[in-house]
């Protein structure tokens, strides 16, 4: 099953941003959400994607416009009983909290969420349980803040490239992986809203997540979209299928 959510953070996003996959299983999650502020309407975001991802038959992909929606899949794939470890594809961290973030841009907490950082923000109002450091492999990552590569540093989150990884780097168990889409090098995929240059091909980030699908092992593919509202520059479409099984 593939669950697109159209949306960034909180704001719904035009309908062509985020092209529907040419599956048959194919699900719109799409809620009212209620006033309130950014965590309050994320938590009702996410509370109604995690419902989709705990019901949903054998793995599921989810498609959203940032990295926040991976906190859902984790919440879902817990709900079904999993107990799964985070294989995390991104050009950037995201393991700032509200403490060390200078840009208070939410996304660049998404990774420190889901291992327990900041619980009041989300986990709390999820019943998340935090993933542990040692459970969680970064990849890609080369654009990072001082605080960043200060916990990563001191932290037991393993980290490798996108071409290094195979199959044997990946955690133990059910697996998680997220694939924000800035880990593409931007030369070959314009448009993202935080390029980092340096990063692998798109066809070196579709063969590692392949890899690790070939476990057998991958309850959720999570892929964040987080590019411009501009109509498709590169074949966006085309990356999107070569990823959703």
């Amino acid at each position: 099953m593939v669950i697109v959510v159209p949306y960034h953070q909180d704001e719904r996003l035009p309908g062509d941003l985020l092209p529907l996959p040419d599956r048959e299983s194919v699900r719109v999650v799409d809620p009212v959400l209620p006033p309130g502020d950014l965590w309050t309407r994320l938590a009702a975001l996410d509370d109604a994607v995690a419902a989709e991802v705990s019901a949903a038959p054998g793995p599921v992909t989810v498609v959203s416009g940032d990295c926040l929606l991976a906190v859902a899949a984790l919440a879902g794939a817990q709900r079904a009983g999993l107990d799964p470890a985070l294989v995390w594809f991104d050009a950037h961290g995201d393991v700032h909290t509200m403490a060390t973030s200078t840009s208070g841009y939410p996304g660049g907490l998404s990774l420190r969420l889901a291992m327990g950082g900041d619980p009041g923000l989300l986990a709390d109002r999820l019943g998340l349980r935090p993933v542990a450091e040692e459970r969680v492999l970064l990849v890609g990552a080369r654009d990072l803040d001082p605080p960043e590569v200060s916990f990563l540093a001191a932290s037991r989150v393993r980290r490798t490239t996108v071409t290094g990884l195979s199959a044997a780097d990946a955690p133990e168990g059910p697996l998680i992986v997220h694939v924000d889409l800035d880990v593409v090098d931007p030369a070959e995929l314009p448009g993202l809203l935080f390029p980092a240059p340096g990063g692998p091909p798109a066809s070196e980030v579709v063969a590692a997540v392949r890899r690790l699908r070939a476990t057998g092992r991958v309850a959720v593919l999570d892929i964040a979209c987080p590019w411009q509202r501009t109509p498709d520059p590169a074949g966006r479409t085309a990356l999107l299928d070569a990823l959703i099984p």
